[in-house]
């Protein structure tokens, strides 16, 4: 496990439960997330407060300035295998408190840059990789922490981003006024050195189901387990003498009084009952560890065998696509179908509001024990609803319909941005084992879309001249990733595994379960055997 001779450091100890504790230490995590949203994605997405002044300062095009947080969320989601691999081998508390300090250094420094040349670095690379290093690596130990409520809690805590730009947006707008863009920046990235805090307190969580009967084995004391062969002895006596006709009062006097005799038997047998423990233990012990892997892989390759992941992650890129028009471009769609600027501005607000309570929505309903095992089929019918709702912006021609659209687009992007990466913790795609090297390739996969999806909403609307051909292109990209969607579950169940040299993952997982059983069965035997020939041989010593 040693690189370089570093070890993992850890400000706060594990936490280990038997299951997945759905609470307990698992609140604060979902505390820091919050926070960790609030100044990621929140602050991204309120980045737009600058623009103008970045544009009369330096006296810059609006492209070339968008391009800074362009690079910043490039970077975010390219190095999001690094971000596993850091995740993986120094644990989830350093890795978070360094992005947040990458984050913080990153915007202060952006406050004393003199071009968007050194914007470019301070805030795209070096906040950019500060922001991949904090988001990733908390919404994997909050899954973690949480199953039956995973949804719900992820949903709720996921609120961050959105009311971030309710309170954060206005709030620095007006202290930019004040005091200016850059003491504005430098206090931004002041609040953001809280994320590490909030790093220090993601405790690791070791998942052992053995680990209630381990407690409580080793609370008892030689006292009790004396006491137990005691109550055991007298009890054998007592069933003896019953059977012979004898009251019982001196053999019982004779146990009480602990003679020599006695007592040498009652240590023989707290000597074999801890011989049997202690070798049960011990091949338990065994067995667990030949059922665990060797060594822990700093990044899992592996997952892209996955089919299950591999259309999961061609469902991301492709959705990705639709991300970003109707944020960009629907106040000029709405003034080119004749509604007034300042009525037109509203429609980021109906977004906004609509966002928050879809996630809110989603939340509760992946929560439902119905739909426990239904969740990929209810982020499908979220993706369907949106790849509509994105072609009804181009029939409507008036205020009220382009706000229901907004709505409605609002409420199915909260609930998609909220369930995409978490989604990957369930069986249905990679499971929570594997979530963590899993969710690095994902973001990183679809990155590219999100470099790329601008763009080409740009350039359809350059070539056509009509804003409503970059609303069609979303759709488009929608569709295509529900497509991908829709064949996740059946991937995963095998129904659509290409076999090639060797059966299907299922298959030869499902092999090795049962040899193991096998095993398992016959130490079983083996050990039932010994315990009975050791029974034996104590009564004939008696």
């Amino acid at each position: 496990m040693a690189v370089f001779g570093l070890k993992p450091l850890r400000f706060l100890g594990p936490n280990v439960y038997p299951t997945a504790p759905d609470g307990g230490w698992g609140w604060v995590v979902a505390v820091a997330f919050f926070v960790v949203e609030v100044f990621t994605y929140g602050t991204i997405k309120s980045f737009g407060i600058f623009l103008q002044d970045l544009i009369g300062e330096f006296g810059e095009t609006n492209s070339r300035v968008s391009w800074i947080v362009s690079i910043s969320v490039f970077v975010m989601t390219f190095n999001g295998p690094l971000s596993s691999v850091m995740t993986t081998r120094f644990g989830f508390q350093i890795v978070v408190m360094l992005g947040g300090f990458l984050i913080s250094a990153g915007t202060i420094a952006t406050s004393f840059t003199t071009s968007l040349n050194q914007m470019y670095i301070t805030y795209g690379l070096v906040a950019g990789f500060g922001y991949c290093l904090t988001f990733l690596p908390t919404v994997t130990i909050l899954s973690q922490y949480f199953k039956d409520r995973r949804s719900l809690v992820i949903a709720l805590a996921s609120t961050g981003e959105s009311l971030s730009m309710f309170a954060l947006a206005p709030a620095f707008s007006a202290l930019k006024d004040k005091i200016g863009w850059r003491h504005t920046m430098a206090v931004l990235g002041a609040l953001q050195s809280t994320i590490i805090i909030c790093g220090a307190m993601l405790r690791p969580i070791i998942i052992d189901p053995d680990a209630t009967r381990k407690y409580e084995n080793c609370k008892s004391s030689p006292k009790d387990m004396n006491e137990e062969v005691r109550v055991k002895s007298k009890t054998s006596y007592s069933q003896e003498n019953e059977l012979t006709g004898d009251s019982g009062i001196q053999s019982l006097k004779g146990t009480d009084s602990g003679g020599p005799e006695e007592r040498t038997l009652l240590e023989k047998s707290v000597d074999n009952q801890c011989a049997a423990n202690s070798e049960e233990t011990k091949t338990k012990d065994l067995k667990e560890q030949a059922l665990r892997p060797k060594k822990l892989k700093l990044l899992d390759f592996s997952i892209l065998k996955e089919n299950s992941f591999i259309l999961y992650s061609l469902f991301g890129l492709f959705a990705t696509l639709g991300f970003f028009a109707p944020h960009l471009y629907i106040i000029e769609l709405s003034v080119s179908w004749g509604v007034e600027r300042e009525r037109a501005t509203f429609m980021l607000s109906i977004m906004a509001v609509s966002e928050i309570l879809g996630r809110f929505c989603i939340g509760w309903i992946l929560s439902r024990p119905c739909l426990m095992e239904k969740k990929i089929l209810v982020l499908l019918g979220c993706i369907v609803i949106m790849a509509a709702d994105l072609v009804g912006f181009t029939l409507v021609r008036e205020f009220y319909g382009l706000a229901v659209c907004c709505a409605l687009y609002g409420f199915f992007m909260g609930t998609v941005a909220c369930t995409h990466i978490p989604m990957l913790a369930e069986d249905d795609v990679v499971g929570i084992e594997r979530m963590s090297a899993a969710a690095g390739v994902y973001v990183f996969i679809h990155s590219f879309a999100g470099l790329a999806g601008p763009p080409l909403g740009g350039v359809l609307v350059d070539v056509t001249g009509n804003y409503g051909s970059a609303f069609y292109s979303c759709a488009a990209g929608i569709a295509v990733g529900a497509v991908f969607l829709a064949l996740v579950r059946p991937a995963k169940k095998g129904l659509i595994c290409k076999r090639r040299n060797s059966d299907c993952p299922e298959s030869s997982a499902k092999y090795t379960k049962e040899a193991s059983a096998n095993n398992i069965s016959q130490e079983n035997v083996a050990l039932d055997q010994t315990h009975k020939e050791d029974a034996a041989q104590s009564d004939l010593t008696v």
